[in-house]
């Protein structure tokens, strides 16, 4: 079974800066896309950015210029810098990943716990 661990989150005030990580563990054979979602109060999960296995990035037209994803393919682990960080970027941020396990067959989508960003005033 594979499980994705966020961590980085907290309270900052705008204007500051915060940098997400996630860690996948377990039974792993290939992650094809790591992403980023959050979900603000009130308001669906949305896409933030996503990184390809070749390095490949897309950002959200809200976060572009902003915030940067990166990833260690040897360390299943991809990051998450968000620089700027505004009052409406206060959500929940989960983690993604498209992945091949060892011990499932077929392309698995795999989704962290979330970890909470609040930007205030």
């Amino acid at each position: 079974q594979v499980q994705l661990v966020e961590s980085g989150g907290g309270l900052v005030q705008g204007g500051g800066s915060l940098r997400l990580s996630c860690a996948a563990s377990g039974s792993i054979l290939s992650i094809s896309t790591m992403g980023w979602y959050r979900q603000a109060p009130g308001k669906q999960r949305e896409l933030v950015a996503f990184i390809t296995r070749s390095g490949r990035t897309t950002y959200t037209d809200s976060v572009e210029g902003r915030f940067s994803i990166s990833r260690d393919n040897a360390k299943h682990t991809w990051y998450l810098q968000m620089n700027s960080l505004k009052v409406e970027d206060t959500a929940v941020y989960y983690c993604n990943a498209g992945l091949y396990s060892d011990s499932e067959v077929g392309y698995l989508e795999v989704w962290g716990q979330g970890t909470l960003v609040t930007v205030s005033t």
